[in-house]
């Protein structure tokens, strides 16, 4: 089943609405196709028989469906940007129809073609779906807006100009406008509303890379003031050392002995700087995880215990949240998430579930990536294991359990506390 549904749920939110939203135009050609091009091949009352005639205004709307899609489809990509503004397939659309509608209606004025409702449908059907393709090619409301009354006193003027009843133009008019306002207003929503998420999408990622850039930079600046210092000190008593031993003076000695000193502390302090930056707090990340995801739109539920962890076990089951949490931003298409910490048989046992299994089960396959592979080096190194895998309930579950040390196996049962 998961690979009869997985091209849907690898997909992330903004591609799931432009796949729904392609292929809503794309069922509006067999909706022009059903509702209007198989009244003429079904015959007329006075013929029930197929006829030449009927099946050339079917040919016709199927034509005038399929290239409806095909505008639409490049529409939908100039809209995002993805290719040039589709005018040549914009004109050839406005031809088709006009020219369509407007041999039928000389069919009508001509006598050829005796049935009104025939006539009407094709008319009105032709145009109102033609007018969600063409309004797909602007931008501007209000240039939308232009298309739909346009079309109506053209094909209305047509009908007079062709010596048809008044009655019959003032239907069209009518009917394209009722018809062919509705089609480009949902038309025109769906494209909107489609770019609002692919932006949205777009910003979720540019704040990603926003936070991992400002991450180097305090890690840089971190290292910038403990190493800065120092190097300079160390290159002004080595210069001052050089000049001390050119004039043979054993001062000099002792300078390179001072050196020898300031760069051992700098290491030290660099190797703090590290340590302090490879080293996660439970507690700390617990909180970050929750502010993070409510950030991203994603409904975080943390629930930890109240005693406090081994710092070695905090380290690790930090770090265990800290790239679960970079996992269900980066790879899946969550909406509910839930962090449990609590004690078992004398483990900690640590649960991050959400409902983007997408994502999740992606990264727990061989080879997918090396972020649980390096949690297990971690939780390896305090006597832990790791567990990730889509749970029954259609979540993915990762399960991080460290055994406490044996004066930690009394304590008493821990106290919980539960934030939203």
């Amino acid at each position: 089943m998961s690979r009869l549904t997985g091209w849907w749920s690898r997909r992330g939110s903004a591609a799931k609405v432009e796949l729904y939203t392609r292929w809503s135009f794309h069922f509006f050609m067999l909706i022009e196709i059903a509702a209007i091009g198989l009244g003429p091949f079904s015959g007329s009352r006075s013929n029930p028989f197929v006829t030449p005639l009927g099946l050339a205004l079917t040919l016709l709307v199927c034509a005038h469906a399929a290239l409806n899609a095909v505008l639409c489809s490049r529409a939908l990509d100039w809209a995002l940007d993805r290719r040039e503004r589709p005018v040549g397939l914009a004109i050839a659309m406005s031809l088709v129809t006009a020219s369509g509608s407007l041999a039928v209606l000389a069919l009508r004025a001509t006598g050829v073609l005796d049935e009104p409702a025939i006539t009407a449908a094709v008319v009105s059907g032709m145009c109102t779906f033609a007018m969600g393709g063409l309004v797909l090619c602007e931008r501007r409301p209000r240039r939308m807006l232009y298309v739909v009354p346009g079309a109506a006193l053209a094909v209305g003027g047509a009908v007079v100009a062709l010596g048809l009843p008044l009655g019959e133009g003032l239907g069209h008019a009518i009917a394209i406008t009722t018809g062919g306002g509705g089609m480009a207003a949902a038309c025109g929503f769906s494209c909107w509303l489609m770019k609002i998420v692919w932006e949205l999408e777009r910003s979720r990622d540019l704040k990603a890379r926003l936070a991992v850039a400002e991450e180097r930079l305090r890690f840089g600046r971190d290292l910038h003031d403990v190493l800065g210092r120092n190097l300079s000190v160390i290159a002004l008593k080595s210069e001052l050392a050089v000049q001390l031993a050119r004039r043979e003076r054993p001062e000099a000695v002792d300078q390179m002995i001072e050196v020898q000193r300031i760069a051992r502390e700098s290491q030290h302090e660099v190797r703090d700087v590290v340590r302090g930056y490879r080293e996660a707090d439970l507690r700390v990340e617990l909180e970050g995880a929750r502010g993070v995801l409510g950030a991203a739109g994603i409904d975080c539920a943390v629930e930890s215990p109240a005693f406090p962890l081994p710092d070695e076990v905090q380290a690790a089951l930090g770090w265990v949240v800290r790239e679960t949490t970079t996992n269900v931003l980066r790879h899946g298409d969550a909406r509910h998430c839930a962090i449990t910490v609590r004690t078992k048989e004398g483990a900690v046992l640590l649960t991050v579930e959400n409902d983007g299994v997408a994502g999740g089960a992606a990264a727990a396959l061989p080879g997918a990536g090396s972020g649980l592979a390096g949690l297990r080096e971690r939780l390896a190194a305090v006597d832990g294991d790791l567990e990730a895998g889509p749970g029954a309930d259609g979540t993915f579950r990762v399960t991080a359990r460290i055994p406490l040390p044996r004066t930690d196996d009394r304590l008493p049962p821990p106290r919980t506390e539960v934030t939203e």
